[in-house]
C-alpha cells in the first residue's frame, strides 16, 4: 500500500513538474495521448522513478555519504537530478515516457519533486496515537 501511496504521489509532483515550461521537462503519453493516456503515463514514469530511487538511489546514497558530510547534504539535489534524468533515460527507448532536456534544469525539476514528496509525506504520514 506505501508503495502505490508513493506512486501516485511522484506520479502528481512530475505532473506539476512538467506545467513548469522552463524547467523543460515533460511527458510523452501513450498514443492517442488523451488524458487517460497521460495519467498511465506519469503513473507508469513515477513507478519506474520509485524503483530507480529504491534501488539504485540508496546504493548511490550510501556510497557518496562522505559527500553529503562535506557538502552538507547539498549532494543529495544532484544525486536526485541523476536518478531523475536516469528515470528519464530509462523511459527514452519508448515512444512515451519522461524527457529531461536539460541537466541543471533537472537539479531544480527534482527539488520540486522532493519538497512535493516532502509536504505529502507529512499529510499523508499515519497519526501516533
Amino acid at each position: 500500500m506505501g508503495f502505490l501511496i508513493r506512486v501516485v504521489v511522484n506520479a502528481f509532483a512530475i505532473w506539476v513538474v512538467t506545467l513548469i515550461p522552463a524547467l523543460q521537462v515533460s511527458v510523452i503519453a501513450f498514443p492517442p495521448g488523451e488524458t487517460l493516456q497521460l495519467v498511465l503515463t506519469l503513473l507508469l514514469v513515477a513507478a519506474i522513478f520509485a524503483l530507480v530511487n529504491t534501488l539504485i538511489g540508496t546504493v548511490i546514497k550510501v556510497l557518496a555519504f562522505p559527500l553529503y558530510i562535506l557538502t552538507l547534504g547539498l549532494i543529495g539535489l544532484i544525486i536526485n537530478a541523476f536518478l531523475l534524468w536516469l528515470t528519464a533515460w530509462i523511459t527514452s527507448f519508448w515512444d512515451f515516457g519522461l524527457r529531461v532536456e536539460d541537466f541543471w534544469w533537472g537539479v531544480v525539476a527534482a527539488l520540486i519533486i522532493t519538497l512535493i514528496n516532502w509536504i505529502f509525506g507529512i499529510i499523508l504520514r499515519p497519526k501516533k496515537d
